[in-house]
C-alpha cells in the first residue's frame, strides 16, 4: 500500500520536474534549473515516503518497547550466544538451538 503512494508521489515528482524541460529547448541556464527542480522533486517524495512510514515506524517502537522485558530476560538466560550452534529447522517444523558441549566451545574455531 505504502509502494502505491511512493510511486504517486515520485510520478508526480517526476512530471513536474521534466515537463518544462520537454517543453522548451535547452538554454545557458536550464541545466541548473533542472537540476534544481529535480532536488526539489525528490526532496518532495522523500517527504511523502517519510510521513507514509511514520505510523509504521512508530508502531514498530512501541513493540520493542514492550518486548524489551521479555528479550532482556531471555537475553540472561541464554547467556553468550557463541555458547550455541546455529539454530535447526525439524521435519515437523519445531526450530532447536543446542548448546555447544564443553568440549566444543574449548576448541578453538578454525575458518576455512
Amino acid at each position: 500500500m505504502a509502494y502505491v503512494g511512493f510511486m504517486k508521489h515520485f510520478m508526480l515528482a517526476l512530471t513536474l520536474t521534466l515537463t518544462p524541460a520537454v517543453a522548451q529547448e535547452a538554454a545557458p541556464g536550464d541545466a541548473e534549473r533542472g537540476f534544481s527542480l529535480l532536488e526539489e522533486g525528490a526532496g518532495l517524495v522523500l517527504r511523502g515516503l517519510m510521513s507514509e512510514m511514520e505510523p509504521a515506524m512508530q508502531d514498530m517502537a512501541e513493540a520493542l518497547q514492550e518486548a524489551e522485558p521479555m528479550l532482556r530476560d531471555l537475553m540472561a538466560q541464554m547467556d553468550d550466544l557463541t555458547n550455541y550452534h546455529a539454530p535447526e529447522v525439524l521435519p515437523n517444523g519445531d526450530i532447536i538451538i543446542r548448546r555447544k558441549l564443553a568440549v566444543e566451545m574449548d576448541a578453538p574455531e578454525i575458518e576455512l
